[in-house]
């Protein structure tokens, strides 16, 4: 801030995960399945990290922004970066990957089962993790009971 007069974002902005699925939800996806693993990687220095970000296509996206970055505003943020975040030589960046999948309804698509017609109560189900071939069992009961 101090060398350009201002602050400029050069990378992606954050998404929440439950942001992703409010938008496929609004986008008309049923069934949305969502995962989000944070890694965290170190680099050697500033540098390295930068180019990564930019392999991944996580530079930022706007047309708003600067297209360079000045050689001593990187050289400061380099020494920053150095100062507050290295630990044993290596520059930790966290990456949160959100991976996530939605259905749009369609004919053919599966509907939910009615609420009762399971086979298997999950009050056996630690009977069955126990001992496989009581399911058998359990569901003979269970039809059993049902053409009653």
């Amino acid at each position: 801030m101090e060398r350009t007069g201002g602050v400029g974002s050069h990378i992606s902005p954050f998404i929440k995960p439950q942001d992703v699925g409010s938008l496929l939800n609004r986008a008309g996806f049923d069934m949305i399945t969502l995962d989000s693993d944070e890694i965290e990687v170190g680099y050697p220095n500033m540098f390295a990290l930068m180019y990564d970000l930019q392999l991944m296509a996580e530079s930022h996206c706007t047309f708003s922004r600067s297209p360079t970055i000045r050689k001593d505003v990187l050289l400061a943020a380099e020494a920053i970066y150095r100062t507050m975040y290295a630990k044993d030589g290596k520059y930790p960046a966290t990456f949160r990957v959100i991976s996530f999948i939605g259905w749009k309804p369609g004919p053919d698509m599966p509907k939910p089962a009615k609420r009762g017609s399971q086979n298997v109560s999950f009050k056996d189900l630690g009977k069955i993790v126990e001992d496989p071939h009581l399911m058998k069992n359990l569901s003979e009961k269970k039809d059993d009971s049902d053409s009653r």
